[in-house]
């Protein structure tokens, strides 16, 4: 049975022991039935220490733990419990410093805590592509180029647009979903396709003037409306790009304020925490922690984390 919470008091309370954050994982996990994570089997046995499975026909024992983000864990449940209620409450997030200070765990396993929790939060395959009135927009993240120190600069660097950061591309459906991901350029060879595989045909999709968006009218079906920001131009009756910009604020101001600086190699975990947590920030607390762990099948081990 769920239990129903909306502050952090109240899951302490909901959650006294082990066994209860056990049970609540279990029974939204098996909502629609056990079953083995192996075989997928639903013909599983249940041991008298209400922790522990066997599967009928692979005859392989486990936990409710198994084949999720917590297989593995040394670190019990009501603690992984906190953890989620941190990341998917606090609106820009939670550093692993600030973590692992609130759950008494060392700055490493931290890390690793967020780093799974934000693959249980991955982008996975859309229901239906953005339609209607979309706002797109390209940032860049991290320093110049021109500002770092020499033997970290990228050879033949010269400087000029997003010389030496991270770009990132976003698209927003308004009234809908937010949709955000690393690129290797804001070119329109790069922006594009990625317009077309994520928007319907036929939609309205609002720009600034970058040349990266022009054509997306004749080549996309795309009605295209852009904003002419170098001559002043932010607003033009329905038609502006404030929202998308108004995501990326938010987003830099987690970067910058709370993690003060992310590796490129891991923006996309990032995009994937911040995405999940803006397109269900009209749920009650309780709901989010609950959606989350509705979503923790699979497993991150460190070393694929880690990894090149």
């Amino acid at each position: 049975m769920l239990k129903e919470f909306n502050s952090l008091f109240q899951m302490g309370q909901a959650f006294p022991d082990e066994q209860s954050a056990i049970d609540h994982l279990r029974a939204i996990r098996w909502k629609s039935g056990a079953f083995c994570p192996y075989c997928a089997s639903t013909k599983v046995y249940d041991f008298s220490d209400k922790r522990t499975h066997k599967c009928g026909d692979c005859r392989r024992r486990f936990s409710i733990k198994v084949g999720t983000i917590f297989e593995d864990t040394k670190l019990p449940l009501r603690k992984w419990f906190m953890a989620i209620w941190l990341i998917t409450s606090h609106k820009k997030g939670v550093s692993s410093a600030q973590l692992a200070r609130d759950l008494s765990i060392t700055q490493k396993s931290a890390w690793f805590v967020m780093h799974r929790l934000r693959y249980a939060a991955r982008t996975k395959s859309f229901n239906r592509p953005l339609r209607g009135e979309i706002e797109a927009d390209e940032t860049f993240l991290g320093g110049k180029e021109k500002n770092k120190h020499l033997n970290k600069r990228k050879r033949g660097a010269v400087g000029g647009l997003g010389s030496g950061k991270t770009a990132v591309f976003g698209m927003l459906e308004r009234g809908g979903e937010l949709r955000a991901m690393k690129v290797y350029s804001i070119k329109s060879r790069e922006l594009q396709p990625r317009l077309a595989k994520h928007v319907e045909r036929g939609s309205t999709v609002m720009t600034d003037e970058w040349s990266g968006y022009s054509g997306l009218d004749y080549t996309h079906g795309f009605r295209h409306e852009r904003m002419k920001h170098r001559a002043g131009e932010y607003v033009r009756d329905r038609f502006h790009t404030n929202g998308i910009e108004g995501a990326w604020s938010h987003f830099k101001r987690q970067v910058y304020g709370i993690h003060h600086w992310i590796s490129a190699k891991h923006v996309d975990r990032y995009l994937d925490e911040f995405t999940w947590r803006w397109n269900l920030r009209e749920m009650e607390e309780g709901a989010r922690v609950n959606a989350l762990l509705g979503r923790v099948t699979g497993r991150l081990t460190y070393k694929a984390l880690i990894a090149q």
